[in-house]
């Protein structure tokens, strides 16, 4: 082999080694970048999972940059507190001189303020002593009183008044305290000795009086115009528990259900349900006969999700469009003249844009979304009283999700009615502006009226 022929050979092999060498620098560098990328992820999860106390936290990537100024909008009436309307103490503090020097003061008014106090309390006790009997035609008999709560006397002799049990449903079922800092607030502050499982059985007693209020509520809402209707897990002594809530604009009623399916639904709405549900997009919702409608958000979400993988496909801003051109037509006037030509466009514009079907998987995937609930797509701009989005029923289920967090659910079944028939009620309460303590305080004692319920 010539000089000339090896030396060729030589300045060959080099430069495919100098470009093999600059491939491999530049793999190197792109799995450099992926490893910082891959690092930094795991340090944002690592961080994530120590934010257990914050299970709403917001991404940094989400989070919006200029925020508003916070409190309420210009032009927003002011609020303060109302005068009180009653007085129980008047006290008046003349100015005959001067508090400094013991001069005359001239140019002397009147400042009016009202100061509102809790007056101290300790617990009222009513020694109630009632007899027992034989009579020769109907056997054993009793004297009653309408403060008693059961028949139960010595060591059970001693019984929470109804006030305090009702007071015991607001704060648990309503406000979301827990049994045992309740027991420690009626010890500190009314001097009320009581226990998480006293307390327990006396809020068991009131669900059981108040089942029909229960019962009612459901029956309302069974013949309610629209529904919302939500689910979450949930835990009766273990997994495999789901809570349900139904709601409309005065009405909320809890299930828990070892189920998720539609049985759920049909017992609570019935099988000739007439007015329209509204829910996310779970299958469970489907089989049910009735008009139904699916939560925007819901969808909106899916969209957004694909627009990551495709920022710039066409189709996808036309489908956000056309969501959002039909929930500002649906916050119109629907007796105004171009109404119904607004709204016929919209059935063209959804049949154009989801007609055919789309090339590209992500876009495909959302549209058959759409085209499976393209009967229901747009129910809310037909029927008055019906929202673009479930977001009523998921207001509902927040307050249940966050008690979740500290006790996971209920220990028994026999819990799991309490907490349904309460919590529901407290909410309709709430919803109609009527008061839960007094509903519970009436029902609970020995021969107290049921509630009138509505039918």
């Amino acid at each position: 082999m010539s000089t000339k022929h090896r030396y060729d050979e030589v300045v060959a092999e080099n430069a495919r080694l100098r470009a093999e060498n600059t491939e491999l620098r530049a793999e190197v560098e792109r799995l450099g970048r992926m490893i910082d990328d891959l690092t930094k992820q795991v340090d944002e999860l690592r961080q994530a999972s120590f934010r257990q106390a914050a299970p709403f936290r917001v991404p940094e990537s989400k989070r919006v940059k200029d925020r508003k100024r916070p409190g309420r909008k210009p032009g927003h009436p002011g609020s303060h507190r109302r005068p009180p309307d009653h007085i129980d103490e008047h006290v008046e503090v003349p100015l005959a001189g001067c508090p400094h020097c013991g001069g005359a003061v001239a140019d002397v008014r009147a400042v009016t303020q009202y100061i509102e106090d809790l007056p101290p309390v300790r617990p009222h006790v009513t020694e109630l002593v009632t007899y027992r009997g034989t009579c020769p035609r109907c056997g054993s008999v009793a004297s009653t009183h309408p403060l008693q709560m059961s028949m139960a006397s010595g060591a059970a002799g001693t019984h929470l008044g109804p006030q305090a049990v009702a007071m015991a449903a607001e704060l648990h079922h309503r406000l979301g305290m827990t049994l045992r800092k309740i027991c420690d607030l009626f010890r500190s502050a009314f001097g009320l000795r009581v226990t998480p499982g006293g307390l327990s059985q006396a809020l068991a007693r009131a669900a059981g009086k108040l089942s029909a209020a229960y019962e009612s509520v459901k029956a309302r809402i069974r013949g309610s115009p629209a529904v919302y209707a939500d689910e979450t897990s949930w835990w009766v002594g273990g997994p495999g528990w789901w809570l349900w809530v139904f709601t409309t604009p005065t009405e909320t009623a809890y299930l828990v259900e070892a189920c998720r399916g539609h049985t759920v639904v049909q017992d609570v709405l019935g099988t000739r349900f007439g007015g329209v549900l509204v829910s996310d997009c779970l299958a469970s919702y489907d089989p049910i006969a009735c008009t139904k409608h699916k939560c925007y958000a819901h969808h909106h979400r899916a969209i957004a999700d694909a627009q990551v993988q495709r920022p710039d496909s066409p189709f996808l801003n036309h489908l956000r469009a056309m969501l959002t051109a039909a929930q500002v037509l649906g916050a119109g006037d629907r007796t105004s003249p171009g109404y119904a030509d607004l709204r016929r466009r919209l059935d063209g514009w959804a049949d154009t844009l989801l007609g055919e079907p789309r090339t590209d998987p992500v876009e495909e995937k959302v549209a058959n979304r759409l085209r499976k609930r393209r009967e229901h797509l747009f129910t809310f701009l037909d029927y008055d009283g019906v929202d673009a989005t479930n977001n009523r029923a998921e207001r509902q289920l927040r307050p249940a999700v966050i008690a979740r967090k500290v006790s996971c659910g209920n220990k028994t079944e026999a819990g799991k009615r309490t907490w349904e028939v309460l919590t529901s009620l407290a909410a309709t309460c709430q919803q109609r502006a009527a008061s839960f303590i007094q509903l519970v305080a009436e029902a609970v004692p020995l021969h107290a009226t049921p509630p009138i319920t509505e039918r």
